[in-house]
């Protein structure tokens, strides 16, 4: 079954090439995506902080704190690709308006919650609102941009920003807790949300797929449900353990469904992820080593925030302060990856970055329980982050270099949904691989034993990233040297254009 949706009027059907926009215009449009990337990465680390005050204010259980992360993880993943080919559907521009306005009323609601349950509603409505935008974010990047070194640049940026959300979510919210209170947290969003909208109603100019408008509902009922359902097994799995029922059976169950949604998705007219994407060695190469990328530097951020408050006594705004050079390497890598892209290659950086986090990721692991401030946090959380940074760039534009214009926001989603999807079952293992080592004990000796374990697991997975990019990833789709002609399957839609 296929829901119609109006089709587009001739001259969106055409495809006459443009002259290109305005430099100034153009790097308006990207910044107005950028931002749309930065507030929703960062509202899945900000909460953190906030999470004793929001337990004393209303009244919260200790499973409602889990919720509190986890229905915005949840939702955030699980409706990631139903965003990215909603973008294709119904319009770059207006998805990502409807993504970002969602996301900015539902973090009124949440920063107004008078109830547990308005809370954990609101966060779920924020995640939903988040897996709309996210992937509209980056289709509007390289659609702004021809193809080449600027784009290369432009999708770096995106990139360094999508880090720095994530980097700036305890320090962030550390400050804003301390100096004001845990609401804050989320109402902070409302006056950004509402700026970046104005913005992106002015600059942005509608763009989306000229072919018939058809919404595969089954395969998005399907690939929603199970990532969803995935998704909760994989938080489950902190609580009750990876052989418990409540893991067990959603964990089978979102497998089922994805496996359901692909018999599905190989018999319908107008799938919603068509599965010749596949067949794409760059598409398949990159999601997957996104997806080991993320596993780690979502886990970093939690350990590295867990080890400085528990062991090293910091305080949250302590916390998020010492980590400030870590979010600064990472914007530092990702800017770097466009230029040494252009020298050494796309793989050959992929590669590079990920040895470099997997060798910050080792000196980690060194960690003691009266470790200095440079030698346990200030040098190795630069060396992971940096290398991190280096590492996604090259993976982002692999990922999204020769698809087709009808499918830029699956794409674009596809590649969210993996370093999301990556990160959040990271940070499940390496936490049961912590827990597993500290046996509950709340000592700092067992619970350094515990990090440190997770941080060495976090270095095989990095070396498994570099391996896999110099081994499988396609040196046929990498950005071109300077001087040569970019390859190119069609001219993407222009939003910048005026």
């Amino acid at each position: 079954m296929t829901v119609m949706v109006q089709a587009p009027s001739e001259v969106e059907k055409s495809r006459i090439p443009v002259s290109p926009a305005r430099p100034t215009r153009t790097w308006l449009v990207i910044a107005a995506a950028c931002a749309g990337q930065f507030l929703v990465v960062l509202d899945v680390s900000v909460v953190n902080v906030a999470l004793p005050s929001m337990r004393a204010d209303l009244g919260l259980s200790t499973t409602g704190l889990q919720w509190v992360l986890n229905a915005y993880s949840i939702a955030f993943a699980g409706f990631m690709l139903l965003g990215g080919r909603a973008a294709d559907i119904f319009g770059r521009k207006r998805t990502f308006l409807f993504g970002l306005g969602l996301f900015t009323a539902a973090s009124l609601a949440g920063g107004l919650a008078q109830e547990g349950w308005e809370l954990l509603v609101a966060r779920a409505v924020q995640g939903l609102g988040a897996a709309v935008l996210a992937p509209a974010t980056l289709t509007i990047v390289t659609a702004a941009v021809p193809p080449g070194p600027a784009r290369t640049r432009a999708i770096g940026t995106w990139s360094a920003v999508g880090a720095a959300g994530g980097a700036a979510g305890g320090f962030v919210g550390g400050l804003l807790t301390d100096l004001l209170n845990w609401r804050w947290v989320l109402l902070i969003n409302v006056p950004i949300g509402a700026l970046v909208l104005l913005g992106a109603a002015l600059w942005l100019t509608e763009s989306r797929n000229g072919a018939a408008r058809r919404l595969d509902l089954p395969g998005a009922v399907l690939v929603t449900g199970g990532l969803a359902a995935f998704a909760y097994g994989i938080v489950q799995t902190e609580e009750s353990g990876w052989t418990a029922a409540a893991t067990l059976l959603p964990l089978l169950g979102g497998l089922a469904l994805l496996g359901l949604f692909t018999l599905v998705e190989a018999r319908t007219a107008a799938p919603l992820m068509p599965l010749k994407l596949f067949r794409s060695r760059a598409v398949s190469a990159a999601n997957v080593t996104m997806s080991l990328c993320g596993s780690a530097s979502f886990a970093m951020w939690f350990f590295m925030t867990v080890y400085a408050q528990n062991v090293l006594g910091y305080t949250p705004l302590e916390a998020g302060l010492a980590l400030i050079p870590s979010s600064v390497s990472v914007l530092l890598g990702s800017t770097l990856a466009p230029r040494l892209m252009a020298r050494a290659g796309a793989v050959n950086v992929a590669a590079a970055g990920a040895l470099m986090a997997a060798a910050g990721f080792g000196w980690q692991s060194l960690m003691t329980v009266d470790g200095g401030y440079l030698a346990t946090i200030l040098g190795p959380g630069v060396l992971m982050m940096m290398g991190i940074g280096l590492a996604a760039t090259p993976l982002a534009v692999l990922a999204t270099s020769g698809a087709d214009p009808g499918d830029a926001g699956l794409v674009s989603g596809m590649i969210n949904t993996s370093r999301t999807m990556g990160g959040a079952l990271g940070l499940a293992v390496l936490s049961t691989v912590a827990a597993s080592r500290t046996a509950g004990s709340a000592d700092p000796a067992d619970l350094v034993a515990g990090y440190a374990l997770a941080f060495r697991v976090g270095t095989g997975l990095l070396l498994a990233c570099a391996v896999l990019s110099l081994l499988w990833l396609p040196r046929c789709a990498e950005q071109p040297h300077p001087g040569e002609q970019p390859q190119a399957p069609r001219p993407a839609p222009d939003p910048a254009q005026s």
